[in-house]
């Protein structure tokens, strides 16, 4: 049997599965759910699935802009925010979680966003593991409902006996999304790294103006996604 390292239970500043906000939400997610960890971790994963609305346009250059607690108050995140979040629940509920990261080539994003980040490579999408069963399960909370019946795409399920990852196609048989490299899993999010990877893929230059856009509007680049074009 795999040894389960330490770290997959514990709160972190990022992974703050010890605030009393998250304990609430997991509480309140749970109040019908049996006590078994899969009914635990499916629960969890709709919950943050629809909850957390997907937003691309948020600040990501500090520890707190991922925080779990934050995005919890928030209501919204991109998909590392989420994965943050749902990690975080699974640790306050005795499951253990961490996060991890893949290179995704996105087909069917907006117009918008697209030239936004100047490329169609989503470098370090994030998503949450499970340790259930005796394995590691992948599962990806980041495109909420409506989201996903706008760009035709099934929602992405999770039954705690399988990996749930990004469908290669839409309903309509177009190319959605298409893994490219692996990062693996980590015990807690690597912001740092994460921003040298998305300067190198997207352009320091890039990276510092959207930075620099987020310190001057205080964290409001009023951008909303959910009114974009799919492309």
């Amino acid at each position: 049997m795999e040894s389960i390292e330490s770290a997959y239970f514990l709160p972190t500043s990022i992974i703050d599965s010890d605030n009393e906000m998250i304990a609430s939400y997991a509480k309140s997610i749970l109040k019908d759910v049996s006590t078994d960890p899969v009914d635990t971790a499916v629960a969890l994963y709709y919950a943050v699935r629809d909850d957390i609305w997907y937003d691309p346009y948020l600040p990501f250059h500090r520890p707190e802009d991922y925080r779990a607690s934050n995005v919890l108050k928030r209501g919204r995140a991109f998909c590392i925010g989420k994965a943050t979040l749902l990690c975080a629940l699974g640790r306050a509920c005795h499951i253990p979680s961490r996060i991890g990261f893949a290179d995704v080539r996105n087909h069917l994003a907006t117009r918008q966003l697209l030239d936004y980040l100047g490329s169609d490579l989503f470098v370090y999408h994030g998503y949450t593991e499970f340790y259930l069963n005796g394995n590691w399960r992948k599962a990806t909370p980041a495109f909420n409902m409506r989201l996903c019946k706008k760009h035709k795409v099934d929602p992405l399920e999770f039954d705690g006996h399988q990996d749930s990852i990004f469908q290669s196609f839409n309903s309509e048989n177009q190319q959605f999304m298409e893994y490219i490299a692996d990062h693996g899993a980590f015990a807690d999010v690597p912001v740092a790294q994460i921003i040298a990877a998305w300067s190198e893929a997207y352009g320091g230059d890039r990276i510092q103006r959207w930075i620099n856009d987020f310190e001057k509007s205080g964290g409001n680049i009023r951008r909303d996604f959910n009114q974009e074009d799919v492309a």
